[in-house]
């Protein structure tokens, strides 16, 4: 039996079977690019700047002395130097106790002076930040935008609510409003 000869794949075939590889590498490499640049996913809309309308609620103590240091005490923009979120104007007629600040998707919006809220239980988680003790309220949505917290410690309550990804900048510093502006009291559970 003669030795066996390997000869070359002639050129069509190498270019038919290198072709399709070098084309999957390709898409491989755009499909990372673009990925890696955001380039398949719209920009997000930039945050909304004007007047915010807020709609009123029973908030009997926002036009009493406590909530009135408080609103005095806060920051013109919560959050870093360099990432700081500006004040929101509130539409005309604005509710009493209430401030906003901007952010996306939603504004940051503060609220003063509001009833004890009814999720105060006496078995229910705490936080306590910089001081001040606040109750975390779920709305129990499947992709929440936002989230809202309440002083329990205090003589007024005090309700921020705020983006779920704006991070713990603007609680830690309302935090320190807080308890600079009013004295701590025993959580009232019931």
């Amino acid at each position: 039996m003669p030795p066996s000869v390997r000869s070359r794949p002639s050129t069509p075939v190498v270019i038919a079977i290198a072709l399709p590889l070098l084309l999957a590498v390709v898409v491989a490499a755009i499909s990372i690019t673009a990925r890696a640049r955001g380039l398949g996913e719209p920009a997000p809309p930039p945050p909304a700047t004007g007047p915010l309308a807020v709609v009123p609620v029973d908030a009997p103590d926002a036009t009493g002395p406590d909530c009135g240091k408080v609103l005095a005490a806060l920051p013109a923009e919560l959050g870093d130097p360099g990432d700081a979120l500006p004040t929101r104007p509130l539409a005309e007629p604005a509710p009493p106790g209430v401030r906003a600040w901007v952010a996306a998707p939603q504004p940051v919006v503060l609220r003063c002076g509001l009833p004890r809220p009814v999720e105060l239980t006496p078995t229910s988680a705490l936080l306590e930040i910089n001081g001040v003790q606040w109750l975390q309220l779920s709305d129990d949505a499947p992709n929440p935008q936002v989230v809202s917290y309440v002083t329990v410690d205090r003589p007024v309550y005090v309700v921020v609510t705020e983006p779920v990804d704006s991070g713990s900048g603007p609680l830690q510093q309302v935090s320190d409003v807080v308890r600079g502006a009013l004295p701590a009291v025993p959580v009232k559970v019931r």
